[in-house]
Order: C-alpha cells, then sequence, then structure tokens
C-alpha cells in the first residue's frame, strides 16, 4: 500500500506553482490605472523601495478572472499596488492581491513572496456592459462598472513587481530572519482590449484601506484579455527591522474589527 503523505523520489518532486506561472493563460480582466497622492505611496513602500522617479504618483487596480485549462472552475484573482522603484530598476510594489482559491493563495505566499489572501473576486459582462468587484471579510473593497467602448490595439510588455518573502517569528516576536527581497519578471501580453466608459470605487474596509489611496485621475480603465508569464528572482535580503513597520500589510490586524488584540 502506497501511503501519499510518504517521501517523494525525485522524478515527482515538482513545484507546480513555477509551472502554472510560467505557461501562457489567457485570462479577462479589468485594470484600471490612477493618479493618486506621492505622499501617500511614499508611506506604504518599505526600504529600499522608493517611489517613482519617471512615471508619476501612479496605482493600478485589476480584477480577472482566470482559467487554468485544467477543467476546474475558473477563479477570481485582484491586484492593487502602486508605482515605485528600487534604485534605477522602475516597477511596481503589490499591497493586495485577493484570490477565490487556496491553491492560488498559498503557492504565491510561498514561493514568490506575493501578498495574497482569500476574498471574493468577480468579474461579469453583460452585452455591453462590465462589472466587478472585490469582496472580503464581509467588505466590499473595489468595484468597477461600466459600458465597453471600441476595440484598442493590443499590446504586449515587460514589468517587474517588488515582493518581500516574509515570515513571523514562531515566538511570536519579529521575522524568522532578513528576509529575501524577490523581482518578479514578468512578461504581459493583452488583446481584445476595450475602453471602459464607467467609474472604479474603492470603498472604505478596515482590512484591505485602498480607499486611503485618493482617486485624483483616471489614466486608463480597460477591459481586456491578458496573457502572462513571471519569474522570480531574489536580489538580496531586507534586514528585519526594515520591514517589521509593514508587517501589518501582508497579515490581517483583526483589532480594528473590535477583535481583541
Amino acid at each position: 500500500m502506497s501511503i501519499r503523505y510518504g517521501a517523494r523520489p525525485p522524478e515527482e518532486r515538482r513545484n507546480r506553482e513555477v509551472e502554472a506561472v510560467q505557461r501562457q493563460i489567457w485570462t479577462q480582466a479589468v485594470t484600471v490605472v490612477f493618479e493618486t497622492d506621492a505622499e501617500a505611496i511614499a508611506s506604504v513602500l518599505p526600504p529600499p523601495l522608493e517611489p517613482s522617479s519617471a512615471q508619476g504618483a501612479t496605482a493600478r487596480l485589476r480584477i480577472a478572472t482566470v482559467d487554468m485549462g485544467t477543467g476546474l472552475k475558473p477563479f477570481g484573482a485582484g491586484w492593487f499596488g502602486v508605482r515605485c522603484r528600487h534604485g534605477e530598476v522602475e516597477g511596481e510594489y503589490a499591497l493586495f492581491m485577493p484570490m477565490t482559491t487556496e491553491q492560488a493563495t498559498i503557492g504565491g505566499r510561498e514561493t514568490f513572496g506575493e501578498p495574497k489572501k482569500i476574498a471574493d473576486v468577480a468579474l461579469h459582462l453583460d452585452g455591453g456592459g462590465v462589472a466587478a468587484h472585490i469582496e472580503r471579510m464581509g467588505f466590499r473593497i473595489a468595484e468597477v462598472n461600466g459600458l465597453l467602448g471600441d476595440e484598442a490595439p493590443g499590446y504586449e510588455r515587460d514589468k517587474i513587481d517588488f515582493y518581500f518573502k516574509l515570515n513571523p517569528n514562531p515566538d511570536g516576536v519579529g521575522l524568522d530572519g532578513d528576509p529575501p527581497f524577490v523581482y518578479c519578471h514578468r512578461h504581459e501580453s493583452a488583446r481584445a482590449i476595450r475602453r471602459i466608459d464607467g467609474e472604479m470605487k474603492l470603498l472604505e474596509a478596515p482590512l484591505d484601506p485602498l480607499a486611503d489611496f485618493p482617486v485624483q485621475r483616471i489614466v486608463s480603465m480597460e477591459y481586456a484579455e491578458i496573457a502572462g508569464t513571471q519569474r522570480g528572482e531574489i536580489v538580496g535580503h531586507v534586514p528585519a527591522e526594515d520591514l517589521l513597520p509593514y508587517v501589518h500589510q501582508r497579515y490581517d490586524d483583526l483589532s480594528v474589527l473590535g477583535a481583541g488584540k
């Protein structure tokens, strides 16, 4: 009898998270880029990240439906982050990556250090209309509603997302070491792009305060079919004490709900 929790031989050891993100998988997505307050961005960036010196104070929200092509039900995936830089390297720092399934959440957190959390993420198309939202822990966090406009040209681009692969110390004090600083190299293709005539709302949610970023001007709001691949790279380690003031970005502080310490 085979004991499935037993040790596996080398030929059966696979990192399926890495394998999955190296395949090009087309998804449906709504993406909004907007200008926001420069001081708000600066306040959420752990060192060594700094505000962008080239592309201004912008943030990006994405709400998507992902079909991995495995026969399983498609899942919802979200992304919210701000434009920033590491030295001369421009990229984005993700603050919030809501996912609807455990598998999508755990793999990205443990392999790349992505700030993923389980949430309700939904995107609906109805004729020429589009509606998308993110809800978590009883709060609606963000929503996009509007009408699809004319089709725009597709594109391909390369980008970098910055992550910190950190873990709390088992004794409850600090972190278990100096966290790796990760560059996530992404290649993204987009097709069937349609501009959206509508609105985005960032709503008050105590655990996921996206609403702290004022929407000063919408740069772009669009629907598209998007495919991407990614590759993670550890480029260094960051002193744990530098990241301790920002750990709450990744782990919920339930005391804000009146749940005590």
